[in-house]
């Protein structure tokens, strides 16, 4: 096991981790961002306003990209296991 091939599994793991995160992130700050326009124009300022959208649109966003999510983080999983004979020696 050079360090080589541990870095590369690293950065394979973040990049693998940014990529399943990213739907559920981005729709909380889309969301979060027209709650805060919407509190800004009307100055209601009540902290669990923005809590319920955020919820719904985050479940709402795994409904929809859960099976994606899943199947790359299968697809990593079997890369990865695949890899251990090569990594052994």
């Amino acid at each position: 096991m050079t360090p080589e091939s541990i870095m590369t599994m690293g950065q394979q793991a973040l990049f693998t981790a940014l990529l399943v995160s990213a739907p559920l992130l981005l729709a909380a700050l889309a969301i979060g961002l027209v709650v805060s326009v919407f509190q800004a124009m009307t100055q209601i300022n009540e902290m669990t306003l923005s809590f319920i959208p955020k919820l719904v649109g985050i479940f709402a966003m795994t409904a929809l990209a859960g099976p994606w999510m899943i199947m790359t983080l299968v697809d990593y999983v079997r890369r990865l296991f695949q890899g251990i004979p090569g990594i052994v020696g």
